[in-house]
């Protein structure tokens, strides 16, 4: 099983640090950690390296809602998805933040290459500008009518509903979603990279370095003729400034990128070695990248010109793949299927979404689709009932009958594993997981029969037979063995329990462990459980009272100001029941950030409500005052009890929020017209 050495550097998407990391997000990191992990396992010196992808209005905007500096809210979700991702055996060489000393050199030497060798354009520009917010809008932050389809509350770039890209100046009726008003055009001095100067070299790059399907899509666009990039955005803005302006900054998508160089320039700081040997033109080290086909522009044709454009070597490799959908439909907040990673790790194994991600992953970009109930029944048959099993029936006739003894391949004949290492190995290689694991559910099966019909609980009960019993245990144990190295890149916990547990090995394993057979193995150790179908419901349940308690506090992200997509007729208004309440008690929520537990005095009738206004009331404050109440809605079951309607408040959030207070001759019961 000899092979050339290879030098290997490997990235995930950076993801955004606005928001948690969720299951859709997992399908990237969990499909490349196998992979690196099955190159490191073969001998190759593999570094992974990602990074939080730090900057943009979005960050700004989030921060500046919840009182705090943009640095300490990516400092906050940087610490929380490294966890997260710790909770799935992502195993990260090295994880950084695009908001780094490392990622500001890169991003002014860069543009600084690309303008001297002349690929920067500067140009006057019309864009939107939201008067009330005195900022200029990035299309994301304008909404409206899609000039293709007629889809009303479109975002400015794309269209949802039919799949149309376009200018946000297309939008019919545009809104700010920061503010609800229509924002009028501005003039602004923008720069632009020169992306069509780079259009022969991105035509032969696609064809080598991306799947036939990418490239074809990707082609699409060079046949339309590529459009300069804009690379500036006006201030305010939190990111890096660009070099000898005072109040242009580059876009996000312009550094984010280079938070790959950064993280691998730390780790290589840390290691001394040496960052050119891996990012130099002419490096024999290949470079691979692991997206979603929804960033493919990005990846494919601006990073690679931009590389080219700088002097810096290009990626081996782009590698993309499809989304995520739950039980055949797109994750839904109010079924509960848009699952966070942190509910997942609250209820279930992270190692058997690892599994059946790895059951559905091909090399191409197909969606993959998290069945629920097929997740139950295929980790319950595969790893408990066949994987398992094999090990848990048959590793005490050795320790009970041969003191743990097993005997080697030629006492009692070879079992195949040489062809099934092959395809294996080749499956993992080109990213065909599903391939992979079908192979070794077979071998698995094969296995499990071969234990049937030896019977060896029938052998054990016979001295005549004793030497039988020993060479039919000590084959069904080979063949789990090369089972559990050829799981390991998915199961690396699991795995490396059978080998420091079972086996008795001082290390995890590695694919050379195939040309090897240990000779003696521990008492059984109990390694996996079944899935119990109420532990996936509770955790729907989990997850749909998170979004409950989330959506009842002030939005947090960008969009918090944004108006209502459609108007209501006055007769729907007219069912909504506002009563003045008195605050008769107020007090924190333990866990809860931002809910505060009020008791209401409805006149004669009290009512439990949570409201998110904990940033701006102490409980003692409330305490006594009159306010207003939707007394209509329906009760909510939320992660704390159960909410018995809504306290009105208005205000941008923060400290700057109030609840609504009728005057003082207001009686609690009065209706509120």
């Amino acid at each position: 099983m000899s092979q050339q050495h290879r030098t290997m550097l490997v990235t995930s998407a950076l993801p955004y640090a606005n928001g948690s990391i969720h299951l859709g997000h997992l399908v990237e990191y969990i499909q490349t950690d196998i992979w690196v992990r099955f190159q490191k396992m073969r001998g190759h010196d593999c570094t992974y390296v990602c990074a939080d992808d730090a900057h943009g209005t979005p960050i700004m905007l989030r921060a500046r809602q919840e009182g705090i500096e943009p640095e300490a809210l990516i400092g906050k979700m940087n610490a929380e998805h490294q966890a997260d991702f710790a909770g799935f055996y992502i195993g990260f060489d090295n994880y950084y933040s695009t908001h780094s000393e490392e990622n500001r050199a890169f991003a002014e030497d860069i543009y600084l290459k690309l303008r001297d060798g002349g690929h920067i354009d500067r140009r006057t520009i019309r864009q939107f500008y939201d008067p009330e917010k005195e900022m200029f809008l990035p299309d994301r932050f304008i909404k409206g009518t899609c000039p293709k389809c007629g889809a009303e509350d479109q975002y400015g770039d794309n269209c949802e509903v039919c799949g149309a890209t376009y200018d946000a100046a297309e939008l019919k009726n545009p809104r700010s979603v920061l503010s609800g008003t229509a924002p009028v055009e501005k003039e602004s001095e923008h720069y632009f990279f020169k992306l069509s100067d780079f259009t022969d070299m991105l035509h032969d790059y696609l064809q080598q370095a991306t799947q036939p399907e990418v490239a074809n899509k990707m082609n699409e666009w060079l046949e339309a003729g590529l459009q300069d990039w804009d690379i500036s955005r006006d201030a305010p803005y939190f990111g890096f400034r660009i070099p000898d302006t005072t109040d242009k900054y580059f876009y996000v998508w312009l550094d984010a990128p280079m938070g790959y160089m950064a993280s691998f320039k730390d780790y290589c700081k840390r290691n001394h070695l040496n960052f050119g040997d891996w990012w130099d033109q002419g490096s024999s080290a290949e470079l691979y990248h692991f997206i979603g086909k929804d960033i493919l522009r990005f990846h494919t044709l601006f990073w690679p010109a931009v590389l080219e454009g700088a002097g810096y070597r290009k990626p081996t490799r782009v590698f993309a793949h499809g989304f995520l959908t739950v039980n055949g439909q797109k994750m839904s907040k109010s079924r509960g299927t848009f699952i966070n990673a942190r509910t997942w790790l609250d209820h279930l194994d992270p190692e058997y979404l690892r599994y059946y991600y790895a059951a559905k992953l091909s090399g191409g970009i197909d969606d993959i689709d998290l069945n629920l109930d097929d997740f139950v029944a295929r980790i319950n048959s595969d790893l408990v009932g066949k994987y398992v099993n094999i090990a848990s029936r048959t590793a005490n006739f050795i320790v009970r009958h041969f003191n743990g003894e097993l005997l080697s391949t030629k006492e009692y004949g070879d079992h195949e594993t040489e062809g099934g290492a092959r395809i294996i190995a080749e499956a993992f290689e080109q990213r065909e997981y599903n391939r992979a694991v079908r192979e070794i559910m077979r071998m698995a099966d094969s296995t499990n029969q071969f234990f049937d019909e030896n019977e060896p609980w029938k052998l054990a009960k016979d001295p005549a037979q004793k030497d039988k019993l020993h060479k039919v245990c000590s084959r069904i144990l080979h063949a789990f063995y090369v089972l559990s190295i050829f799981l390991t890149p998915v199961l690396p916990a699991m795995s490396r329990r059978v080998a420091r547990e079972l086996f008795g090995m001082s290390r995890d394993f590695i694919w050379a462990d195939l040309d090897s057979f240990p000779e003696h193995i521990n008492p059984f150790k109990h390694l996996a459980k079944r899935v119990e179908p109420g532990a996936v419901t509770a955790m729907l349940e989990a997850s749909r009272e998170s979004l409950a308690v989330t959506e009842s506090e002030p939005a947090a992200g960008p969009l918090a100001d944004e108006p209502v997509a459609d108007t209501i007729a006055f007769e729907d208004f007219a069912r909504v029941d506002l009563r003045v309440v008195k605050i008769v008690k107020a007090e924190a929520v333990e866990k809860a950030d931002k809910l505060l537990r009020l008791t209401l005095d409805l006149g004669g009738e009290t009512r439990t409500v949570f409201a998110g206004i904990k940033s701006a009331y102490a409980p003692e404050d409330l305490e006594g005052k009159l306010t207003v109440m939707v007394a209509n809605l329906a009760p909510r079951k939320m992660r704390f009890g159960v909410s018995e309607g809504m306290v009105l408040a208005a205000g941008p959030g923060g400290k700057e929020l109030f609840i609504l207070e009728p005057h003082q001759g207001a009686q609690p019961g009065m209706k509120v017209k």
